[in-house]
């Protein structure tokens, strides 16, 4: 799939680079043209100076066959309008922005842009982590009965196999995240000091899954 970014900034740079490496063409547009110094040498793809949501500039990084736009510069107005251009005037399939201010970010989420509240996003995790429990939702399909969430767990758990813990909370465990890596469990995998889990579960379920996490194994 070609790819146009809006944006050479350090998640930018990140992303083009990242896509760039799982096989797709990218182009990447910023108004500095020393902000391309980010991509490195080994960078294949295009870059383009210009404004994001100028048509032509747009037309040169390859709009018209992108199959995805992303819009990840400094500024909430710049990100949207690209966006909307992207997708109103030019058809791309899938489109995302990111958006500083939460308030503006669910407006233009209801308006069907899809977005990511930077602001919003970092301060839960924070949370997450400095007064960890409940579940967080992190997708939920559209009939809204299932979702996927990061469930915190008990301490008491540790030591137990996912098994064990998928059997008694009556849930599938998606993967778990162990000192910043995905892993896939396997009946044999053991949880660990510092894990966190992810389940798929359905939404009614959500009170009783956490209770049984928070709570540990019953023997």
């Amino acid at each position: 799939m070609h790819i146009v970014i809006m944006g050479c900034g350090r998640v930018g740079a990140e992303l083009a680079q990242t896509l760039e490496q799982q096989g797709h063409t990218v182009a990447v547009i910023d108004r500095d043209p020393t902000a391309f110094r980010r991509l490195g040498s080994g960078f294949g793809g295009r870059r383009v100076t210009g404004i994001g949501f100028d048509q032509d500039t747009l037309r040169e990084a390859g709009i018209e066959e992108a199959g995805a736009f992303a819009a990840v510069s400094s500024g909430d107005n710049s990100n949207i309008i690209a966006a909307r251009v992207a997708r109103e005037m030019f058809g791309t399939a899938h489109v995302a922005a990111r958006i500083y201010d939460p308030r503006r970010a669910e407006v233009y989420q209801r308006l069907g842009i899809p977005t990511v509240a930077t602001v919003r996003w970092t301060a839960d995790q924070m949370l997450r982590r400095l007064l960890p429990s409940g579940a967080e939702p992190l997708w939920r399909d559209p009939s809204g009965a299932v979702q996927l969430a990061e469930v915190h767990t008990s301490s008491a758990w540790v030591g137990q196999r996912v098994s064990k813990l998928q059997d008694e909370a009556g849930v599938r465990i998606a993967f778990l995240t162990r000192l910043g890596e995905a892993i896939l469990p396997t009946s044999q995998t053991v949880l660990q000091e510092g894990d966190l889990v992810h389940v798929m579960m359905r939404c009614g379920d959500v009170a009783r899954v956490e209770e049984v996490f928070a709570v540990g194994p019953e023997s």
